[in-house]
């Protein structure tokens, strides 16, 4: 099962490349305020440093936090929407074991109908100005 795995939950974002446990790759790179526009271009590289395209996963895991808010909603977004796209599992984790949480989860059958964000405290959101 090849499965691509996000972090988005602080300055460094990281993707890695999976097949089953095993590590093919894993880039971590400073992203901070430019992480929607290279996120995309990480998950390309990785995939065709290893003769992979998008078409080829089985299944994505997602770092779901607590963390950043809007790196944690850039992460999941970008999951959930080539999961949905390319009709494959997608499940979010949290914690020190998230890579091999959630890939057990997925080679189990085990899938979220969306991989949701934990900030780890509400979110404050201020009124709307008139």
């Amino acid at each position: 099962m090849l499965i691509l795995t996000i972090r988005t939950d602080k300055p460094e974002a990281e993707v890695g490349l999976y097949e089953d446990q095993t590590k093919i790759a894993y880039e971590v790179w400073y992203a901070h305020r430019e992480l929607s526009m290279t996120l995309h271009q990480k998950i390309t590289e990785v995939l065709q440093a290893h003769g992979k395209t998008l078409q080829d996963l089985q299944g994505i895991v997602g770092f779901a936090g607590p963390g950043s808010f809007t790196g944690l909603r850039i992460g999941l977004t970008v999951a959930n929407t080539l999961a949905y796209s390319f009709t494959i599992p997608v499940v979010a984790t949290q914690h020190e074991n998230w890579i091999a949480d959630g890939i057990t989860r997925l080679q189990a059958g085990d899938a979220d109908r969306l991989a949701l964000p934990e900030y780890g405290a509400p979110v404050h959101i201020t009124q709307q100005k008139k």
